[in-house]
């Protein structure tokens, strides 16, 4: 019995002059393993995310390229009349990219020099592609990285993807990495300072610094005030955007207002580092790029993200994780 799925668009011929070239790798992968299943796990992306390109290509072409039933995968005549122009283009392509990308390095957006998950993606990355370069930069903010990744400054950054305005993630792609969980930086002679974890509700009452008026943050911003509605706790007014390690310990210094952070937030002189509890506040982090880059390095560094995600368990979610409920969708999880 054949599984209903919509059609081709019934116009003949392509409809446009440009095809993605990401449509035809997915095409390809379908074609070798005349599998769904196995095609995304090939291509280190989600299976319902698979179908989608395979279907917009068959619209974009005008034709069916397979037949979908409950048993099997086959190539239609039009399917198969397609490989040899999919192989030949995509060879192309990479003999371009391949030529050109040996002029450049990947440039990797870490937010922050102590940034521990995106750093120890960005090592694994270059343990596996050892004759690839792969070069850190540091743009502070996933929405600061956006523009640069949109217009070809930047390859990729980290971060919570789900905050970014929808205009930029229209432009990228994104792969759940991590679910960090989230701290407050405490002076350390603050009341709650002794404590070796703070309850949100011991929160109550404060004024929490979470990068207000940072253009280059508005999503950790965003999700600070998801977290605290309802709780009692102030997202602290713009403090004067400091650039730097040492100016931002010195506003910090002079504000003393708690800080919200994640438990790898790097030490800061007289202060405390608290996990925050009941709930387990978790911030969504992705690896985040422009949709349609290609670079030798790349699939070493989206590579790096599942092997770690999968050796340190980065993607279970505590029984009292929380998250944004914007953020599910783009996470991919289940409880």
């Amino acid at each position: 019995m054949s599984v209903s799925s919509p059609g081709p668009d019934p116009s003949p011929g392509p409809r446009s002059h440009h095809l993605d070239p990401r449509l035809l790798r997915a095409f390809l992968a379908v074609a070798d393993e005349l599998h769904f299943t196995r095609a995304a796990a090939r291509l280190y992306v989600a299976q319902q995310a698979l179908s989608r390109d395979v279907r917009r290509l068959e619209r974009e072409l005008g034709a069916e390229l397979f037949v979908r039933t409950t048993r099997q995968v086959t190539l239609t005549g039009d399917g198969e009349r397609l490989v040899p122009y999919a192989r030949r283009a995509l060879d192309a392509q990479d003999e371009l990219l391949a030529a050109f990308a040996q002029a450049r390095p990947l440039l990797v957006d870490l937010n922050f020099p102590d940034q521990a998950t995106a750093r120890a993606v960005l090592l694994r990355a270059r343990e596996l592609a050892p004759d690839q370069e792969l070069m850190a930069r540091y743009e502070s903010g996933l929405t600061g990285a956006a523009g640069e990744l949109l217009a070809g400054r930047l390859d990729a950054s980290f971060g919570r993807f789900a905050g970014l305005d929808p205009a930029l993630r229209a432009g990228l792609d994104h792969q759940p990495v991590r679910f960090e969980p989230m701290a407050v930086v405490l002076p350390e002679d603050h009341p709650l300072a002794s404590l070796e974890r703070v309850p949100l509700a011991a929160l109550e009452g404060e004024t929490v610094y979470a990068g207000a008026g940072n253009p280059r943050t508005p999503e950790w911003t965003d999700l600070a005030r998801r977290l605290f509605e309802g709780r009692g706790i102030d997202i602290a007014p713009p403090a004067p955007l400091a650039v730097g390690d040492e100016e931002f310990q010195r506003i910090m210094a002079k504000t003393r207002n708690p800080i919200l952070a994640v438990v790898d937030f790097p030490a800061m002189p007289a202060t405390v580092l608290r996990p925050l509890v009941d709930p387990v506040p978790l911030s969504p982090v992705s690896l985040v790029w422009r949709r349609g880059l290609a670079h030798p390095a790349f699939d070493a560094l989206r590579r790096a993200t599942i092997e770690l995600s999968v050796e340190h368990d980065w993607l279970r979610r505590p029984a009292d994780g929380w998250i944004p409920a914007t953020d599910e969708p783009h996470m991919n999880i289940h409880k």
